[in-house]
C-alpha cells in the first residue's frame, strides 16, 4: 500500500510548488541552455539530500535521493524549457520576457517534480534503492533528453547502469480537473519536418508554355501527399502529413524558377515512419516528373514515437487510484499525434508519461485554451496531484517493481 497521507503531503507544499512554477514561469527560457531554471530548481532543493550530476551538451541536471537500503532504481522527468512566443495571460506573473512564455507547462512539470523531491526525501528512510530526479532543458524540438542520455547523466556509464523504469507528466489544460490518463504501447507521434523544393524554369506570366512552372507542380504535391495518406497507410495505425508552409515568386507576372513546401510527418511505429519517408519521396519524384520539373525532399528527423509500456501504464493506474481516489484515472481511447522527446527515455527504459487535466475545477473544460496557446491558464490547485503522482509511481515501484 501506498502511505495513506501522500496526497495530504502533497497539498502541505503547496505553496513551495506554486512559487517555484511562478518564478519559473516569470523568466522562461529557451532551448538546451535554461541556467536561471536550473539555478532556482537547485536552491528550491538544496536542503535536500540529493546528489546532482552535471553534463556538457546542456544545462540539464539529474539529482539522485538514495534510500537507506540498496534496491531498485526509478527515474522521474521534468522539462524547463519555455516557447519563443508572447504570453496574453494578463498573470500577475506573466512571463517578463517579451517574446517566450511557458506555454506548455514546462514550469508546472519542474515544480512537479521538485515537489515529489520534497515527498521522497522526507521518507528517505524508508526507501530501498534510487530515485532520480531528471531537471530537463531543450524539450521543445531541441532533443534535451537525447542529449543528457548521450552525456551518461542518466546511467549507462560511470554512474552505473541505467534506471530500471521511468515517469514522466505532461499537463492538459483542457482536461478535467486532477484526473490523469494514459495508455499502453503509443501515446504520442513521432515527428519528422519535412522540406520540398520544386526546380523549374522560370518566364513571364503571360507565356507559360516557355516556361516549366513549378508552382502547379507543389501544389499538386500537396494534393497528392494527403492522397498517400489516405490510400497508402491503414487509418488503424495513424499517419499525418500536413504542409504548413507553401512559398513561391516574387510577383504577379513572374513565373519563378523555385517553389518550396514544408511541413510536418507523424507517425506512430517505427515501420510506418520509415514506409511514409519512402513513398512521400516516389510521389514528390512521379508528381514532379509529369510536370516536366524537378524536385528534391528532405526529411529531417524529430522525436521518436513515445512508447509507454503496459506494466508502467497499469502501475500508473493503481497509484492514482490509490493515492488521488476512485475517478482520478482515465484510460486514453487513442494516441494523441502530437510529439515528446521523453520518447528518447522511452527507448532505453520500460516506463510511462501520464497527462493531469490543469483545467480550472467546476469548468467546462472543453473550452480551455490548449497547450502552446499565448493565452493558457493552469488551475494550480491541480498540481499537488500530479507531485503526488510522481511520488507514488517512484514508491510503487521501488517496493514491488512491475508486480
Amino acid at each position: 500500500m501506498l502511505h495513506p497521507d501522500l496526497l495530504d503531503s502533497a497539498r502541505a507544499l503547496s505553496d513551495r510548488i506554486v512559487t517555484l512554477r511562478r518564478a519559473i514561469h516569470a523568466e522562461p527560457e529557451l532551448g538546451l541552455h535554461t541556467p536561471m531554471t536550473m539555478a532556482k530548481v537547485r536552491a528550491a532543493l538544496a536542503h535536500l539530500p540529493l546528489e546532482w550530476r552535471e553534463g556538457s551538451s546542456t544545462t540539464g541536471q539529474v539529482a539522485v535521493l538514495k534510500g537507506a537500503q540498496p534496491g531498485r532504481r526509478v527515474l522521474l522527468r521534468g522539462d524547463m524549457d519555455a516557447l519563443p512566443m508572447r504570453e496574453e495571460t494578463g498573470l500577475d506573473f506573466a512571463s517578463a520576457i517579451d517574446g517566450r512564455m511557458h506555454a506548455c507547462g514546462h514550469d508546472t512539470h519542474t515544480a512537479m517534480l521538485a515537489g515529489a523531491a520534497e515527498l521522497l526525501a522526507a521518507r528517505q528512510g524508508e526507501l530501498a534503492g534510487e530515485v532520480l530526479f531528471m531537471f530537463q532543458p531543450g524539450e521543445e524540438g531541441f532533443h534535451g533528453a537525447r542529449f543528457m542520455l548521450e552525456d551518461g547523466l542518466l546511467g549507462g556509464g560511470e554512474y552505473g547502469p541505467l534506471p530500471e523504469a521511468a515517469f514522466a507528466l505532461h499537463i492538459m489544460p483542457n482536461a478535467p480537473h486532477g484526473v490523469l490518463a494514459g495508455r499502453a504501447g503509443p501515446l504520442m507521434a513521432a515527428a519528422d519536418q519535412f522540406d520540398v523544393v520544386v526546380t523549374g524554369q522560370g518566364g513571364h506570366a503571360s507565356m507559360p508554355h516557355d516556361a516549366r512552372d513549378p508552382v502547379p507542380a507543389a501544389c499538386e504535391i500537396v494534393g497528392a501527399l494527403q492522397a498517400m495518406v489516405t490510400r497508402r497507410f491503414s487509418a488503424a495505425d495513424a499517419v499525418v502529413v500536413t504542409v504548413t508552409q507553401l512559398q513561391a515568386g516574387t510577383a504577379h507576372n513572374v513565373i519563378p524558377d523555385h517553389a518550396s513546401l514544408r511541413g510536418t510527418i507523424r507517425t506512430l511505429s517505427p515501420r510506418h515512419r520509415t514506409a511514409v519517408r519512402e513513398t512521400m519521396e516516389t510521389v514528390v519524384r512521379g508528381v514532379a516528373q509529369a510536370h516536366g520539373v524537378e524536385a528534391e525532399l528532405t526529411v529531417t528527423e524529430g522525436f521518436p514515437v513515445t512508447i509507454c509500456d503496459e506494466r508502467a501504464v497499469t502501475l500508473g493506474r493503481d497509484v492514482a487510484r490509490e493515492a488521488l481516489g476512485e475517478g482520478s484515472w482515465r484510460e486514453l481511447p487513442a494516441p494523441i499525434m502530437g510529439a515528446e522527446d521523453f520518447a528518447y527515455v522511452l527507448e532505453k527504459v520500460p516506463g510511462a508519461m501520464f497527462f493531469l487535466g490543469v483545467a480550472p475545477e467546476g469548468e467546462d473544460w472543453r473550452q480551455c485554451c490548449g497547450i502552446h496557446s499565448p493565452r493558457m491558464i493552469v488551475d494550480e490547485s491541480a498540481l499537488p496531484r500530479g507531485t503526488a503522482m510522481l511520488a507514488g509511481c517512484a514508491l510503487r515501484f521501488l517496493a514491488r517493481g512491475f508486480d
